[in-house]
């Protein structure tokens, strides 16, 4: 991991329009994000985008977005949001295309059931993780960054300012409640 003193500084710059110091970020935190990917695809399992394609598109709506990270944990949070927000509209734009979309029907060959169902399970995670979120935000967070993160209880903690222990215990709260939540009636 990068040190965290090295990100501060490097973002402080680049938000004063510094290109060297974007671009040293860009090599400083291109390993973090591979590995946030990797995690993040690994729920459900090659379902969505490629690991390269998803650190790409996380990078590139990092460097739109209105304000830079404080931080390296501030930066491994909002990288975790962006990759949550990247599969599921990528999931929802399967979805809405196998189910037509505008496009010419496809073959009953040609489609997998079983992909289908991991594109509508990324959908369904999204809808019940804005659901919690309005009831408990700090545990959609942690979910947010345990099951799209890959992130292990400590690198919750600091990426959302709170102490492993709670990171821990708002994980299982918040699985419990997805399963619920996800459980046909």
């Amino acid at each position: 991991m990068p040190p965290t003193d090295d990100i501060g500084a490097l973002l402080e710059r680049a938000e004063g329009g510094d290109d060297g110091a974007w671009r040293r970020l860009v090599d400083l935190v291109y390993p973090d994000l591979k590995r946030l990917a990797r995690g993040a695809r690994a729920q459900p399992r090659d379902a969505t985008l490629g690991t390269t394609a998803l650190v790409h598109e996380c990078w590139l709506r990092l460097a739109r977005a209105a304000g830079l990270p404080r931080d390296h944990d501030h930066l491994l949070a909002l990288a975790v949001r962006i990759m949550r927000q990247v599969l599921v509209d990528h999931a929802r734009e399967r979805l809405a295309r196998k189910r037509g979309g505008g496009e010419a029907a496809l073959a009953i060959d040609d489609v997998e059931p079983r992909d289908e169902r991991e594109f509508e399970l990324i959908a369904e995670i999204d809808d019940a993780l804005r659901t919690l979120a309005a009831n408990a935000p700090r545990r959609a967070q942690v979910f947010e960054c345990r099951y799209f993160g890959g992130l292990n209880d400590d690198e919750t903690a600091r990426a959302l300012g709170i102490s492993p222990r709670t990171a821990h215990r708002d994980w299982d709260e918040a699985r419990a409640w997805l399963a619920a939540a996800l459980r046909p009636a």
